[in-house]
């Protein structure tokens, strides 16, 4: 057995190791730089009860990115030296985020530890290669992000930081191998399970839905998939659910090898980035050849998907309000009921109705996950998403995208179960207009303006709340910008009591509500590495059947101008277009 010391290392603090939405996120290089990481990681066990640190099994995994591997290692050195008893790390350092939360919640090592926490390695949907992003975020012993009031410590810690233990002589550890390796330190025992992260995922995936029914819709001949992972860590568990556990084609997977640039390309699943998908399906200048029934798409972490039917997209905030509302008659998880439902609060109303139709708790939150884990805990929501395209259910703490495919899977299997053999299947479209129909549509659209000036940024932001001080302003403005826009009856910063923990989270997002139920919602985001990312989100409302079938672009595009004129938004920014629409 490899003995080891602990050594401590004197350094200093780096400024803007705050974390974000998501954890902390920059450039490879920055990371790269010497004890950079290593004053973040020190940061987080600091702040953690000592009880959830020594003697501990934490997890560390994460998408794959570049750099990963690397950090993996000097994570787990960091580890021992602070006392930890084991890390548990998935073979090659991959493991989606849904699948992190999946294993803290649900994996019993063969010594019957369980983890009480995990350190995942991810920039999510941003970039990944030396010269792009890299990311770093610490979740609890409930598989869901750290709350706040841990990410304040941890921030703090980082302002003072003046030293950090590591076991700088125990050996590095060959992660591409499954197995244990166990050493031994100045407290004890210490081991490195080395596992397959796939299996506990697709257990728990198989208590959610009924495997056989998805199984025979796929054996239809007249059902197509098509699933692309943009070569992130979701091509991991697509080839082991949709290949060898449901029996699609192999040729039916796209950009499935995980790469540790994500093959040059930006994982983000979108009608912008995800171009072969979109292409495929139909929705693409070069489409020629006839597209698959069903489409979908991952990040790079696998947490945010994209459903796609044939010629046709689903926007994030319908694909949640249509999972919520075929949930319980679909999916056998949600057989006995819905203990509520929940959205961001820049995600459309479409849940909201849904809700209000099915006499379902509704609860309208900020962006980020947490604000959803809270809910969960308490046993107060069980379906919930984001209009950046997540969406998922109280069986883990963390969006999942391969859960979402799997209930739209499942939403299809259903509709389907007595047609498979008739002449034409219900399709992702005919699913999606049938509840329009039922519930009216939510027409609705995000421009992402990213890496723009983050002093004109804040400028701008500033601007809006300034204004909302006097509607009637605000209203002669948008009267000489588009008279055939509604009024504004309400504006706002979104803030927000959390009613399981009474926490209250400000700023987060500024507000702009008409008196026909649209909206306008502007939010800095805090996911990406540099500068600043504004978001604008345009959405309007339409009870009358007859017109949910519009074209998205015409029935927005006077509220799209009314949103880029009255923020100013080239004059800030000068941008004359956003860096994408979704």
């Amino acid at each position: 057995m490899v003995l080891f010391s602990v050594t401590k290392k004197a350094t200093t603090p780096f400024d803007g190791q705050k974390p974000g939405t998501s954890g902390l996120r920059k450039k490879v290089t920055v990371f790269q730089q010497p004890h950079y990481l290593q004053n973040f990681v020190q940061s987080t066990f600091n702040a953690l009860p000592a009880d959830k640190v020594k003697g501990a099994t934490i997890v560390v995994s994460g998408d794959g990115r570049y750099f990963s591997k690397d950090a993996v290692q000097i994570i787990t050195k960091m580890a021992a030296a602070n006392g930890v008893r084991r890390v548990w790390v998935g073979q090659n350092s991959l493991m989606s985020t849904p699948a992190v939360s999946a294993v803290i919640r649900e994996r019993v090592g063969a010594d019957g530890s369980k983890a009480t926490g995990a350190f995942i390695l991810t920039a999510s949907h941003n970039p990944g290669g030396p010269t792009e992003d890299f990311g770093i975020k610490y979740n609890m012993e409930n598989g869901g992000p750290a709350p706040e009031s841990v990410t304040d410590k941890i921030f703090s810690n980082t302002t003072t930081i003046t030293e950090y233990l590591i076991a700088e002589d125990l050996p590095d550890v060959d992660i591409s191998v499954v197995g244990v390796t166990t050493f031994s330190g100045p407290e004890g025992p210490f081991d490195v399970d080395v596992f397959d992260s796939t299996i506990d995922y697709i257990k728990l995936m198989k208590t959610i839905f009924d495997f056989e029914s998805i199984k025979k819709l796929l054996a239809s001949p007249k059902f197509t998939f098509c699933y692309d992972a943009l070569h992130g860590v979701a091509g991991t568990y697509a080839t082991r659910i949709f290949v060898e556990e449901l029996g699609a084609a192999e040729s039916s997977l796209l950009n499935c090898v995980p790469k540790e640039d994500f093959g040059g390309g930006h994982p983000d699943p979108n009608l912008t980035y995800a171009k072969e998908l979109v292409d495929r399906m139909g929705l693409g200048k070069s489409s020629n050849a006839e597209p698959p029934e069903f489409g979908a798409a991952a990040d790079g972490d696998a947490d945010r998907n994209m459903i796609l039917g044939k010629r046709f997209f689903v926007t994030p905030s319908d694909s949640v309000a249509i999972i919520a509302a075929n949930a319980v008659q679909s999916i056998p998880y949600f057989s006995s009921g819905l203990k509520g439902v929940a959205r961001s609060m820049p995600t459309s109303a479409a849940l909201d109705v849904v809700a209000k139709n099915l006499n379902l708790k509704f609860f309208e939150v900020p962006t980020g996950w947490k604000f959803f884990g809270n809910l969960m805990d308490a046993g107060m929501c069980s379906i919930c998403g984001e209009e950046s395209f997540g969406t998922g259910s109280d069986h883990i703490r963390e969006k999942d995208g391969i859960w979402a495919v799997l209930a739209w899977l499942s939403i299809l299997a259903f509709k389907n179960k007595d047609n498979l053999g008739g002449d034409k299947l219900v399709t992702v479209e005919d699913i999606v207009r049938q509840h329009w129909g039922t519930y009216g549509r939510h027409y609705y659209t995000r421009y992402d303006y990213e890496n723009v000036d983050a002093g004109a940024a804040k400028e701008l932001m500033a601007n809006l709340v300034s204004m909302q001080s006097s509607l009637s302003d605000v209203n002669k403005l948008i009267k000489e910008i588009r008279s055939d826009v509604s009024d504004v009856v309400a504006a706002d910063e979104f803030e927000y009591k959390d009613p399981v923990d009474g926490s209250v989270s400000k700023h987060q997002g500024v507000r702009y509500l008409f008196g026909d139920g649209s909206r306008l919602v502007f939010r800095l985001s805090g996911t990406g590495s540099v500068g600043a990312t504004i978001r604008v989100y345009i959405e309007q409302y339409e009870k009358d059947s007859s017109k949910t079938g519009r074209d998205s672009q015409d029935a927005l595009a006077p509220l799209v101008d009314v949103a880029l004129k009255l923020s100013k938004m080239q004059e800030y920014t000068g941008r004359s277009a956003p860096t994408v629409i979704t």
